[in-house]
């Protein structure tokens, strides 16, 4: 053999794939680990969608390969909610294409605009993933500073007096993960305006706006962002879905045709009972995303009652399944706070400095754990204060 690909000495293992590893030994060693920094959801989807694809299987063609552009049904559900929950109308046909959650479409997009030595926009704090990907594909991570004094938004005018020349695309996240922040329409159509501008495609990652949001916006409500915009969505945190893989990309036919010339190499179609119980998921009513955030405010008011107990900061007005929370002093980096409560309490919480230099000072506790766990975490760490 001669070796691997260059390419890998450009990324490093994903840090949740490491650090699990540790954590799931100490839980193997008699450790009774409390998770609270994954967004995994405990929660079970709704029942109509355990029924519906389970009920799909027996149809005949269930099990033979399936469109690359998914089902019409499904594809007329993802419009169908465009339409109810965000007033944005798609065209079934051409502006939507079924994903395999948000990491594949991340890694379609990149492969179908970048060339080698392209610039990307990657917000810094953020999900690590846009950064990995862009160098996987030979392109080059250009961060931009997310800072809370902004309220976690893109300083348009700052990114806007360096050279874009090879920029190609933008990466934003609202609500906005890791700290949950969330951007207004108007702070959307500035971002829009800023990539008509710089000729640069605008694409906005957006699984959290249903979680303990009261205004759920798209890009795509910004008049004609299509230009510029591409979003992404996925059914893994709205509707409890993360381990069923259903993302979406949407945008003009353009782009989508552009994402599916890659898509149709990559794999073979959705697999038909999947597709069924995302079509029953769309259909969901208002109260599904009531109660659900009923229990993550109950949840959250225990992370918030944890945070202060740690003598952390933090917004109680960020959306999504995160608190993002300020350390009380720089003594300790965030590596070295979340490991002590690790160690110490056989706690697990991410440390801020993962999603970028500006998550330093910084930890993220995950909703995804139950009120019982919660409870019992707030506990030690008051046992062993």
């Amino acid at each position: 053999m001669k070796g691997t690909a260059n390419r890998l000495r450009t990324v490093e293992e994903y840090y949740f794939s490491k650090k699990l590893r540790e954590v799931r030994q100490l839980a193997s060693e008699g450790h009774p680990i409390i998770n609270i920094g994954i967004g995994s959801p405990d929660l079970s989807p709704p029942t109509a969608v355990v029924e519906a694809m389970v009920s799909s299987i027996k149809n005949p063609g269930a099990h033979q390969y399936q469109s690359y552009s998914g089902r019409p049904e499904l594809r007329k559900a993802i419009a169908d909610f465009y339409q109810k929950r965000y007033s944005v109308f798609l065209d079934k046909e051409s502006e939507i294409l079924p994903m395999m959650g948000s990491k594949e479409a991340i890694m379609h997009i990149s492969l179908a605009f970048l060339n080698e030595g392209d610039e990307v926009l990657i917000p810094d704090p953020g999900y690590p993933t846009y950064s990995s990907v862009t160098k996987l594909v030979g392109a080059i991570p250009k961060y931009y500073d997310l800072q809370d004094a902004n309220n976690w938004l893109p300083n348009l005018e700052q990114i806007a007096s360096e050279d874009l020349s090879k920029v190609k695309i933008m990466w934003i996240n609202y609500p906005h993960m890791p700290t949950g922040a969330k951007a207004s329409i108007a702070q959307l159509e500035a971002m829009v305006a800023f990539a008509k501008k710089h000729k640069i495609l605008l694409v906005n990652d957006n699984p959290y706006s249903f979680i303990l949001n009261d205004k759920p916006l798209s890009i795509l409500s910004v008049l004609n962002a299509t230009e510029v915009a591409i979003e992404l969505n996925s059914l893994s945190k709205s509707f409890n879905m993360a381990g069923w893989r259903v993302g979406m990309a949407l945008g003009k036919s353009e782009f989508i045709q552009a994402i599916l010339k890659v898509k149709s190499n990559m794999d073979s179609g959705m697999f038909y009972g999947i597709q069924s119980g995302a079509i029953a998921a769309l259909n969901n009513e208002d109260k599904w995303f009531e109660d659900l955030n009923t229990v993550y405010q109950k949840r959250r008011n225990l992370i918030f009652k944890m945070a202060d107990l740690l003598e952390c900061t933090y917004s109680s007005n960020a959306a999504g399944m995160f608190v993002w929370a300020k350390l009380p002093s720089e003594i300790k980096t965030s590596e070295e706070f979340t490991n002590d409560l690790l160690y110490k309490h056989d706690i697990f919480v991410a440390p801020g400095n993962i999603f970028g230099s500006n998550g330093e000072g910084y930890i993220r506790f995950s909703l995804c754990v139950s009120e019982k766990k919660i409870k019992e975490a707030i506990s030690r760490i008051k046992n062993k204060a």
